[in-house]
């Protein structure tokens, strides 16, 4: 498994992460924005982040563009989490995306927030042939979210 992470910056995380969570936490979704909450994996406490929620045939995903984060690793130990927008809370399970399954994914990823997370993807866009979209699956953990009714 890769262990490519890329961690933000300055202004990511004292500006604008705190900025969409902020609108997040009061009801106004920016792009699919919601914030995640999931249970750290060694403290058991409640971690949050500002993530964009992908809809591909009516199927949710989430996808870390800066590569494998905590987020990833405490999705992967604790198995799902929260989606949370406004007082909105849905409580969903995860199922981690296989490398080949994810060329679509990040495909759709890539037209909807290329602007905000381009540069993370190795110079691969959404017009990117399937191969360099594969080339790059391993860097990038993909998740299928099943709200639980």
């Amino acid at each position: 498994m890769s262990t490519h992470v890329q961690k933000p910056g300055w202004f990511t995380v004292n500006v604008f992460n705190r900025v969409v969570a902020w609108m997040t936490r009061r009801g106004l979704s920016v792009w699919g924005s919601r914030v995640l909450a999931v249970r750290g994996r060694k403290s058991g406490a409640w971690r949050t982040t500002p993530v964009n929620l992908l809809t591909v045939d009516g199927r949710q995903y989430l996808v870390a563009p800066r590569g494998h984060v905590q987020w990833t690793h405490n999705m992967r130990a604790a198995g799902g989490g929260e989606l949370r927008l406004g007082k909105k809370v849905d409580v969903f399970t995860a199922t981690e995306v296989t490398d080949d399954e994810k060329v679509p994914l990040l495909r759709a990823y890539l037209k909807r927030w290329k602007a905000e997370v381009g540069v993370f993807f190795k110079g691969v866009g959404p017009d990117s042939p399937d191969g360099d979209l594969r080339r790059i699956a391993p860097d990038h953990p993909v998740f299928r979210v099943t709200v639980k009714s």
